[in-house]
């Protein structure tokens, strides 16, 4: 006998919040609870949640770092290339490798790959593009962008159990609970 079980994967919880200092404390709560995988959405940006879920400091500032050096001895290198190896001409007795002209173009092409650098690794770092996320299966999410806070626990945590997972999100006194399906 088949049994066809058309009950939704669930991917984790969603707690909704009113406030910004009410999803600040529940996630810092969260957290000092032990789950790890948490996230909030709030529709604007909140100072205090980075150090409230312990996120990582980015690593964009070392990527564009390099894109920039990477843009200025490339720029260098290429105008020493052409003056000094490919078309050598001395016109007027100066010296073939002048160093003060490559200085224009080599900051040029460090501000070109710095600035291509952060756009790239922002959009890669994000993962985006991200047409679909299962927190959009939840209809209380439509909210995020306009005036509600919202705390979401995945199944993949460690310590993520149903039952207990649920209570200690209604201990956080949120508006409601919702399953987020996968």
């Amino acid at each position: 006998m088949h049994h066809d079980d058309t009950t939704p994967k669930l991917f984790g919880l969603l707690a909704e919040f009113d406030s910004a200092t009410a999803i600040v404390n529940a996630a810092r709560r969260t957290r000092e609870a032990g789950y790890t995988k948490i996230d909030a959405y709030s529709p604007f940006p909140i100072h205090e949640m980075d150090e409230a879920l312990k996120l990582k400091r980015t690593k964009l500032p070392w990527l564009v770092l390099g894109g920039g050096l990477t843009g200025m001895l490339g720029g260098f290198g290429l105008q020493y290339w052409a003056a000094v190896i490919q078309y050598p001409l001395n016109i007027g007795g100066r010296p073939m490798a002048s160093w003060p002209s490559f200085i224009i173009p080599a900051f040029e092409t460090t501000i070109l790959l710095a600035s291509l650098t952060a756009v790239i690794g922002m959009i890669a770092l994000n993962g985006l593009p991200m047409p679909y996320h299962p927190v959009f299966n939840v209809p209380q999410f439509g909210n995020a962008s306009g005036d509600r806070f919202f705390l979401s626990i995945e199944t993949t945590d460690a310590k993520f159990d149903l039952a207990a997972t649920r209570a200690f999100l209604d201990g956080l006194n949120p508006l409601g609970v919702s399953d987020i399906a996968a």
